[in-house]
């Protein structure tokens, strides 16, 4: 992969594309007087709806990323016709296992649609009669899931979806007395902050048993090979969120790993009316536009990304110079999110306001900007290790926003430093 990206190719190579696809797509006789373009009506303004910068990240509640101009186009292209299902996702799977250099893949409905479905892989792929059971019928069918306890997290509800129990370890002796005849999975969360058990070792011990590891990794790319990285280390099955840094649709993720287990996951899903996965339909637009974000992401290097990300950091607070008390720097989160973030702080006595007001103010403006929730908490993630840090997530960013991020907190905290 090439590591001399310039800023536009970053940006997007499918402008001209997505024109030609857009004046394709309008209805015969949208006209200006009809009042629609070839994009169509901004629904966003007919329903009142706030647009936002995002200075924050790659958040649901955002709605993480922007699609690049080539995944707009690829989605919009793809709207145009319909086709058989399960044949894309075949198709979808076999070419994504290829570039991802995989067994097996498959485009979910997010990476939390992955964590259901990759757990109930694991609970029928030797036992196909049990799509039909989970989760309201567990007789007979093993159910234990050994996690270690630094490790339960918000999303592994998707996991009890299916009817799971949890076992919870925290030593490597524990671990390895944990298994017993029920225990059909071993997940791991690839970003907690604690544990004392290693990804090797996790996976060691599990197969030891012959049980299948799973790992979440939905926020953890860049790095770009952080999409191998796993699988190719051991764990069976591994999934990230589509529309995070790989930049596809929101409601797209994938799920990678073994084959057995990655059809398995397609027996639980969607359009099969009695699995688990009916609700999680992924349509074809999701399917294609998470294709093209794989080759659109294959197409960076992460030190182009860096180079950029860093750049925008560095013309936010180069803005910000003449706000007094005020030092920045950049930081790199170890793990998810693993894209430098601009961190700034200030003497609370010659500035007085708290970096959480900073964010509301931003927030009601105009426009209205959202910056990482990081800001004003300590300890965030690997974020912040002062109060009052206000934290820009300058990634999500879109070209010229760094300046309007700039000046909107210039104003704010200089308002705030006259006030003093």
């Amino acid at each position: 992969m090439a590591s001399n990206r310039t800023r536009r190719n970053f940006f997007g190579l499918a402008g001209a594309a997505l024109a030609v696809s857009t004046s394709q797509a309008a209805p015969a006789g949208a006209t200006a007087k009809s009042g629609r373009t070839a994009e169509g009506h901004d629904y966003y303004e007919k329903l009142g709806v706030t647009k936002i910068i995002n200075a924050a990240g790659t958040y649901t509640f955002l709605t993480a990323s922007i699609m690049p101009l080539q995944v707009q186009a690829a989605v919009m292209q793809a709207a145009k016709n319909p086709v058989r299902l399960n044949e894309l996702q075949k198709a979808a799977g076999e070419y994504l296992a290829k570039r991802l250099q995989c067994e097996g893949a498959l485009v979910t409905a997010g990476a939390a649609s992955a964590l259901t479905l990759g757990t109930a892989a694991c609970m029928t792929v030797a036992n196909p009669a049990a799509v039909k059971q989970m989760p309201t019928n567990m007789d007979g069918l093993k159910n234990e899931v050994v996690v270690q306890k630094a490790h339960r997290y918000d999303y592994d509800h998707a996991l009890l979806n299916c009817g799971i129990r949890f076992v919870e370890v925290e030593t490597l002796d524990q671990y390895q007395n944990a298994f017993t005849d029920k225990t059909v999975m071993a997940h791991f969360f690839n970003a907690a902050e604690g544990g004392q058990i290693s990804r090797e070792d996790w996976i060691r011990v599990a197969h030891q048993h012959n049980v299948p590891c799973f790992n979440d990794a939905a926020a953890d790319v860049p790095p770009i090979s952080n999409l191998w990285n796993y699988t190719k280390m051991g764990f069976d099955l591994v999934t990230f969120s589509g529309g995070k840094g790989i930049r596809g649709p929101q409601n797209a993720g994938l799920l990678l790993g073994r084959k057995d287990l990655i059809v398995a996951a397609v027996a639980n899903d969607m359009p099969i009316s009695e699995a688990i996965g009916r609700g999680m339909k992924v349509a074809k637009e999701q399917i294609v536009g998470m294709v093209a974000a794989v080759d659109w992401f294959l197409e960076q290097s992460d030190e182009g990304m860096e180079k950029e990300f860093r750049h925008r950091g560095d013309t936010i607070s180069n803005y910000l110079k003449t706000v007094p008390t005020l030092r920045s720097q950049i930081v790199i989160p170890e793990v998810a999110n693993h894209v430098p973030h601009l961190l700034l702080n200030y003497d609370r006595n010659r500035i007085k306001i708290g970096a959480r007001d900073v964010a509301e103010q931003l927030r009601r403006g105009n426009p209205s900007i959202e910056l990482n929730p990081a800001t004003g908490q300590v300890n965030s993630r690997g974020l912040t290790s002062e109060p009052d840090t206000i934290v820009v997530g300058v990634w999500m960013l879109q070209p010229g926003e760094e300046m309007i991020v700039a000046k909107r907190l210039h104003e704010v905290l200089m308002q705030a430093a006259s006030a003093a």
